[in-house]
């Protein structure tokens, strides 16, 4: 009862870290909203975290993931605990990890909301926001469920990025000679805090079957309406590259663009994307892309292959000369999944089209990764997802590049089926 009543008596949390492209300019409402918590050494921690997640500018996602994480210790330290970051120990972190897996239902939201909104010409704590949001699977919502803060559950997945975000800026803080001790790394036993076993371990690819309701389903929305042929070229350019989502989008740090296509000296067409760790790499370009390059820009009214370097947004949008975004690029995965998941329930493929339900963007890349590695040499599969270091340039990089090009010249966009 004593500890039911203490949890009703929470203090609600406002928001304190704007969005990458605002977090150097601190509102004032923050200013005061901290002042006012009368927590030694707050603000030095605050401006010491906006240090902390700028390291993290050249990748929106890992920046939002690692802002989301940092809040929530941040608030619970001070509004909770009522210590700054400095005096949290090994105990307290252990009670925040319970905590972050059961937060109050004042803590929580039922929906995504902004941090910040435009009041007036300034930027305003956004009353409705909440360091936790309860949600529901694509597929359950698909059946009419709405999320309830009663049914929230953390994975383990999220449980480890607390382990390893909280660790890092931990780190990061006795560097800064902040503190001295790091609590996360005191705490032992860390996968006590994660589940063994999960009732259904889910395989984030798509079965062969999918990705041909999928694919085929692009091409039908490309046959009904010409725009639909940039929906097709997109979603045959995550299969056949194996490409993350950050490598085709449009952000104002980098833009995929027509010019990313290019020969070498030998004619071998590869595309050149940045990835993580702002890694520049090379990835081999199939024959089928190339044909489906050419009749993408067609469509567009352009020369069937680019020059080197031309400008042009690869996936330009509707109205507008930029490219799409990554969230504009997410709704046209989604759209397509969806009218997948029609043709699949429609064919009696119910397990298919429920399993389809829950897949994201970054499935497509899984899928294609699993996909290469069934035909094409793994270290060939390795330098074109890039998940490792490129290879040196020395007097084999050549014929390392030129076997890997090969491998890769016969990739398919549709997969053959198994008879059974």
């Amino acid at each position: 009862m004593n500890k039911e009543k203490k949890q009703t008596t929470y203090p609600v949390p406002k928001p304190l870290f704007d969005t990458l492209e605002n977090i150097n300019d601190v509102p004032q409402c923050v200013v005061e909203y901290i002042q006012s918590l009368l927590i030694p050494d707050a603000y030095k921690e605050f401006a010491l975290s906006i240090q902390f997640l700028k390291s993290y500018a050249n990748s929106k996602d890992t920046f939002t993931a690692y802002r989301r994480e940092i809040e929530r210790l941040i608030h619970w330290g001070w509004l909770i605990r009522k210590k700054s970051l400095k005096e949290l120990n090994r105990n307290d972190i252990r009670d925040y990890l319970q905590f972050v897996t059961s937060p109050h239902s004042s803590w929580m939201s039922t929906k995504i909301v902004r941090r910040f909104v435009e009041n007036q010409g300034t930027r305003q704590q956004n009353e409705e926001w909440r360091p936790f949001v309860a949600k529901v699977s694509k597929i359950a919502r698909r059946h009419g469920k709405e999320p309830t803060k009663s049914q929230y559950q953390m994975s383990n997945k999220s449980i480890e990025a607390i382990f390893a975000v909280l660790g890092s800026f931990y780190t990061y803080l006795q560097q800064e000679e902040y503190l001295e001790v790091n609590p996360i790394a005191l705490i032992r036993q860390k996968k006590g805090y994660i589940q063994r076993q999960q009732v259904h371990k889910v395989t984030r690819k798509l079965s062969k079957l999918q990705w041909l309701y999928v694919i085929t389903t692009c091409e039908e929305m490309a046959k009904e309406d010409e725009q639909h042929e940039r929906t097709l070229f997109l979603m045959s350019a995550f299969y056949l590259l194996g490409l993350r989502i950050s490598e085709l989008a449009y952000s104002n740090e980098r833009t995929a663009t027509m010019g990313n296509f290019a020969p070498d000296k030998r004619s071998l067409w590869w595309y050149t994307t940045i990835g993580k760790g702002n890694k520049v790499r090379d990835v081999a370009v199939s024959d089928e892309l190339l044909a489906a390059l050419k009749r993408y820009r067609q469509h567009l009214n352009l020369p069937p292959l680019p020059h080197r370097d031309e400008p042009a947004p690869l996936f330009p949008k509707l109205k507008g000369k930029q490219g799409l975004g990554s969230r504009q690029i997410r709704y046209i995965v989604q759209m397509v999944f969806n009218k997948s998941i029609d043709k699949l329930q429609s064919a009696g493929k119910i397990d298919e089209a429920e399993d389809l339900a829950t897949a994201t963007v970054h499935w497509l890349r899984h899928t294609s990764i699993s996909t290469d590695v069934e035909f094409r040499p793994r270290e060939h599969v390795r330098d074109d997802v890039g998940h490792e270091n490129p290879a040196t340039m020395d007097k084999y990089i050549d014929t390392d590049r030129l076997a890997r090009h090969q491998s890769a010249q016969s990739k398919k966009l549709k997969p053959k089926l198994e008879k059974v």
